[in-house]
């Protein structure tokens, strides 16, 4: 895949504005994923071809965007964007600025799910004869 897709520098100046400008849902979520706090990487405002998306993880090849009420009115335009960053083997998640203001701990709980692949339990049994250990991701039903 070309390396021009991503962050082309035609885009820097909107990209740099954009980064300036965040909506307060969009910083809100930032505060909570940014320097690896969930494990992986993230950028913010990154270009993948004609577009820039809120937040990027290039290691998983997910983009987390965050919607407005002014998205209830691009439906058709965000799907066909989705459905170019999906061609490009890229997921794409979204969540309403509503639900990173009144359940935050539910959207990061989300993004950590589809970012972090599942432990299997092979791993989880160590010295402990296939027990899963106490407090484990399986234990907690996440």
């Amino acid at each position: 895949m070309p390396n021009f897709i991503y962050n082309n520098s035609k885009r820097k100046t909107q990209r740099r504005y954009m980064r300036k400008h965040m909506t307060d849902a969009e910083k809100s979520l930032w505060s909570k994923i940014r320097k690896k706090q969930l494990g992986v990487a993230f950028r913010r405002q990154y270009s993948i071809g004609p577009y820039i998306v809120d937040f990027y993880c290039p290691e998983k090849r997910v983009v987390v965007e965050v919607d407005g009420k002014q998205h209830t009115n691009t439906r058709d335009y965000d799907e066909y964007r989705t459905s170019y960053l999906e061609a490009l083997d890229i997921q794409v998640i979204r969540f309403w600025n509503s639900e990173v203001y009144n359940s935050i701990d539910r959207v990061i709980t989300k993004i950590m799910l589809v970012c972090t692949p599942p432990v299997s339990p092979s791993k989880l049994e160590g010295d402990q004869g296939g027990v899963i250990a106490e407090g484990s991701i399986y234990r907690n039903n996440l």
